[in-house]
């Protein structure tokens, strides 16, 4: 799970690179043709078998969701350092709690509500908005996380029925295809060896990425596994610094410390919820 999020951090840098040549529907389509691409291994692997879902509806709107949020995020990416989009998309587990509570009435107790309330506290920390140091492209990174929020809610109602797999493949499969209707009118040819670097680099990081966590799905539970996607920020901090100079100031890190320690406590009362589940 860690080698996969450090595989999807090195995809969000290729992906900001690529904003200065490139739309970022462009981009985002690469990215899920690497995704596809790792879907197409995977058939190799587990066999067609994984094509056969139970619910395609909500797996194809998830597949739409995915691609949505992954056009906010490189769109958002191009104007705003890359740390602070990665603290910021930290607020979809306290979205989630919300849409689990709404949508699915889970059951969500003074203590979680708490976590999420001051969870945007610590966003807002990181945004600042009216001091001078708000950008409106931080806002697509919220849109983002709550479309991937959404995603999480839809794999929740999926996954009495469809196994991991077949989620994945009809995510990736749906992504690449809806966004394939719009890449002609985006479409730039890679002008040199640079771009295609980049390209290939975040086609790979994607399809191989998504091809870890799928494994690390496998031998663990979700809720386990669910804190090493913090591990984030130390990819982005390290790239961003590495690749476009930017160090996030005092501020952003102490907004990041309490939207991860909210994230934190949240998922432990999840833990603490599917044990009594048991």
């Amino acid at each position: 799970m860690l080698m996969g999020f450090f595989l999807f951090a090195s995809g969000d840098v290729q992906a900001k690179l690529l904003t200065d040549t490139f739309h970022p529907l462009q981009i985002v389509w690469l990215r899920s043709a690497g995704l596809t691409l790792g879907v197409i291994v995977l058939l190799a692997w587990r066999g067609t078998h994984i094509l056969r879902a139970h619910r395609p509806g909500p797996q194809i709107v998830r597949g739409l969701a995915a691609a949505g949020s992954a056009f906010l995020f490189v769109t958002a990416v191009k104007h705003v350092p890359l740390a602070s989009a990665v603290a910021v998309s930290f607020v979809a587990p306290f979205m989630l709690t919300i849409a689990g509570a709404v949508l699915l009435r889970e059951p969500v107790g003074p203590r979680r509500w708490a976590a999420v309330v001051v969870g945007f506290v610590g966003m807002l920390i990181v945004i600042r908005p009216g001091l001078g140091v708000f950008h409106p492209a931080i806002l697509l990174v919220v849109a983002a996380a709550g479309l991937f929020a959404a995603r999480q809610v839809l794999s929740r109602l999926l996954s009495g029925t469809d196994s991991i797999e077949t989620t994945v493949a009809y995510t990736a499969l749906t992504a690449t295809g809806v966004l394939s209707i719009a890449l002609p009118f985006v479409w730039i040819a890679p002008p040199d060896a640079r771009s295609w670097a980049l390209i290939v680099g975040l086609s790979l990081t994607a399809a191989l990425g998504e091809i870890l966590v799928i494994r690390a799905l496998d031998m663990a539970q979700a809720v386990v596994l669910a804190p090493l996607h913090y591990s984030l920020i130390l990819w982005g901090t390290i790239y961003g610094f590495i690749a476009f100079g930017d160090l996030p100031d005092h501020w952003t890190i102490v907004g990041c410390a309490i939207i991860i320690a909210s994230g934190l406590y949240t998922l432990h009362r999840e833990r603490l919820r599917m044990k009594g589940r048991a």
